[in-house]
């Protein structure tokens, strides 16, 4: 893992796969879809939402998982803005970015601010409803020296069985330390090094129904 830039190829024309741990970056069948299921209903949003709440996240990958937590804050009539950090070690490349989005019309509109920050090279940006803040490198570093402590965690990093340095116990340590009391994670996964890792972080775990082919994923709260 380093500070260097995805690649990427593309199945069927319209779905990114990293080359680097051979591994869609969204859902084959709905990625949007699988964003609402696993990580807004898996931290039980937007019920939860308030002026300042903050989402961490581990893997940014295109952007999709920001974008729908937009999404279901305007929907649910947020005041205020939320924070989102993301930790990312292989940021994509703004026209790869770009045309990922493009396959989900209903993201298009809130995508552009998100867009033009990639172009310039500004992973931090800030719009009407969110501040975000996109941290670049190995996350078993760069969550090491953040200073911030999230409400919910999206855990989206690729398959366990691919990149397992996203989902080592230390790294989930991590998160536990940066999580607020009550606070939660969502995660497609349910491998059970990942589920122990977490527990050991802190967190009761749930095993609930996963998205599309996938039949189970992980959710947690931090006690």
């Amino acid at each position: 893992m380093g500070d260097q830039q995805a690649k990427l190829e593309w199945r069927d024309g319209r779905i990114p796969i990293s080359i680097q741990f051979d591994d869609p970056y969204y859902s084959l069948d709905n990625g949007l879809e699988e964003t609402r299921h696993v990580f807004i209903q898996g931290n039980d949003l937007p019920d939860r939402f308030c002026d300042g709440f903050h989402i961490a996240e581990l893997g940014f990958g295109t952007g999709l998982n920001l974008l729908t937590a937009i999404l279901a804050w305007k929907e649910s009539g947020q005041h205020g803005k939320f924070q989102f950090t993301s930790f990312e070690a292989y940021p994509m490349e703004t026209q790869d970015l770009a045309a990922a989005l493009d396959n989900f019309p209903q993201v298009r509109d809130i995508a552009t601010p998100l867009i033009d920050a990639w172009r310039t090279g500004k992973y931090s940006f800030d719009t009407d409803d969110v501040r975000v803040n996109v941290i670049l490198g190995d996350a078993r570093k760069t969550l090491a020296n953040w200073n911030g402590k999230a409400d919910a965690w999206f855990l989206d990093g690729f398959s366990p069985a691919k990149n397992p340095e996203l989902w080592e116990e230390s790294l989930m340590q991590l998160v536990g330390v940066h999580t607020v009391p009550r606070g939660t994670f969502a995660t497609y996964t349910a491998a059970g090094f990942v589920r122990r890792g977490l527990e050991k972080a802190g967190f009761d775990i749930t095993r609930v129904s996963g998205f599309g082919r996938k039949r189970h994923m992980s959710k947690g709260i931090k006690q």
